[in-house]
């Protein structure tokens, strides 16, 4: 039987904002697309390529930024790589001259306006996420495929089973929390310590590390960069940012030029509750006014909940000396074993079942990891993450305008102030007198996910979308 294999790089993804499924999925599909003509010897042939967006994708498309990402994917960027300072010149020539540079091969003629098609009011059936990519060759055929995004920046290609990584024999294998804790309380390994023996089966400990590592700096980049950069959100929406300022009136007149320094005058600077709630606060608000501009991000499952983790990770880092490679290490590997259970019994993705499936798994994912690094058992570790989503569920996706960023920048704050009670009441609780548990709670979203209505879901067909009057310029 084929079971979905989930390694802590499949929760964990470097990428650009604002969105993981309208975004850096799209950016991924359309990348799969030239990579697929590239391996049928079809791309010197292409004439045309033309692009249908369907449902949620065309929905908050432009301000999630997909009809961006899929140009850049399809003009042969990659998004760990591609500079983000070059997106904006990038894709005013491509609108500009007419002209695709098809995986960074040889151009085409491509007309913004005509190829590039959002279907409004049509959606497939398996995802509300889809897009099909046309090509037209010169030999008057024509090649057509159809990709999901389906969260956090995985992709399905219609016709296929979904993740396209090798299966490998892995010695814990997990698909709830209940095989999780099985496989805990049997061997005495932490949470942490099953998925780094799982990783094994994928690759080197040193790599796993290594890889972790890397990660953990673009977050801690992106948290640094977004609480030293003010100025207003693009999108139209007017939005200015707010970590800035609250990073100013947290640490006075004071600059630091580096995080390291940085992170030190915040640890010296106390440990007040409002002034810890403050930085919480402000460390979420930084990392999604990042991924808001269209900065690079670790999905954390998905950009638009990508501060909460990178929050409560520094909230770590400062206020329980956390700052380790070691404890870094740990925290995230715990945190992607949550992530999965989440992915694999309900959905990671807004436009299935809504914010709870977002901000509310980051919550939980976050949640688990801080109770196991502070020393948690094996049972309070799962008892957090339940506690965390159980009091996200119901929680509806309405971004303003279809951008990430009301109520989308604000709820990352109170997912990561939510996690770190969470974390709180696991270890003062005993676990063997829970009522719930954390599958129960996976069960009871994908429950509430089938029967939310689809303009609770990343559609901005409800909510908030619709009840605050805006004018966006047009796109």
């Amino acid at each position: 039987m084929h079971r979905e294999q989930i390694s802590v790089f499949d929760i964990f993804k470097i990428g650009v904002g604002p969105s993981s499924s309208h975004t850096l999925g799209p950016w991924r599909a359309a990348q799969q697309f030239t990579a697929s003509l590239k391996e049928k010897n079809l791309l010197a042939q292409v004439d045309q390529i033309k692009i249908l967006l369907y449902g949620s994708l065309a929905k908050t498309g432009k301000g999630h930024g997909t009809d961006v990402a899929i140009l850049l994917g399809l003009n042969g960027a990659d998004p760990v790589t591609f500079d983000v300072n070059a997106i904006d010149s990038t894709i005013e020539e491509i609108k500009t001259y007419h002209l695709l540079n098809l995986n960074a091969e040889r151009n085409i003629t491509f007309d913004y306006e005509e190829d590039l098609v959002f279907l409004f009011f049509e959606s497939l059936p398996f995802h509300p996420n889809a897009v099909t990519f046309q090509a037209f060759l010169n030999t008057g055929k024509a090649i057509s495929e159809t990709y999901y995004s389906i969260g956090g920046g995985f992709v399905v290609k219609e016709g296929e089973s979904g993740s396209d990584k090798e299966q490998v024999d892995l010695p814990f294998p997990i698909e709830k929390a209940a095989d999780l804790l099985h496989w805990c309380l049997t061997t005495g390994l932490k949470v942490s310590e099953v998925v780094m023996e799982n990783e094994l089966a994928w690759r080197t400990e040193v790599e796993t590390r290594k890889g972790i590592m890397q990660h953990f700096n673009v977050m801690k980049d992106c948290t640094y960069r977004g609480c030293h950069t003010a100025g207003f959100l693009p999108g139209g929406l007017n939005v200015g940012r707010r970590a800035c300022a609250l990073n100013k009136r947290l640490i006075g007149n004071s600059t630091y030029t580096n995080y390291e320094s940085w992170i030190e005058a915040i640890r010296s600077g106390g440990n007040g509750f409002n002034y810890i709630l403050d930085w919480v606060s402000c460390f979420a608000l930084a990392v999604n006014e990042e991924n808001a501009s269209f900065g690079r991000v670790v999905t954390a499952p998905t950009n638009g909940a990508a501060g909460v983790i990178p929050a409560v990770l520094q909230y770590y880092i400062a206020f329980c000396d956390g700052y380790t490679d070691e404890k870094i290490s740990q925290f995230i590997a715990c945190a992607s074993e949550i992530g999965s259970i989440f992915k694999k019994g309900a959905t990671i993705s807004a436009a299935m079942g809504g914010c709870q499936a977002e901000i509310g798994v980051s919550s939980a994912m976050a949640a688990a990891a801080l109770t196991e690094c502070l020393g948690g058992s094996q049972r309070q570790v799962l008892m957090a993450a339940e506690i965390a989503m159980e009091h996200h569920l119901g929680l509806t996706c309405d971004p303003i305008g279809g951008l990430v960023q009301i109520p989308c920048i604000e709820r990352n704050t109170m997912g990561a102030i939510k996690a770190i009670t969470a974390s709180q009441l696991a270890l003062q609780s005993n676990p063997d007198k829970a009522k719930v548990s954390l599958d129960a709670v996976v069960n009871t979203m994908w429950e509430t996910a089938l029967d939310m209505n689809s303009k609770y879901k990343e559609t901005s067909d409800g909510g908030l979308a619709t009840n605050i009057p805006i004018s966006l310029p047009e796109c």
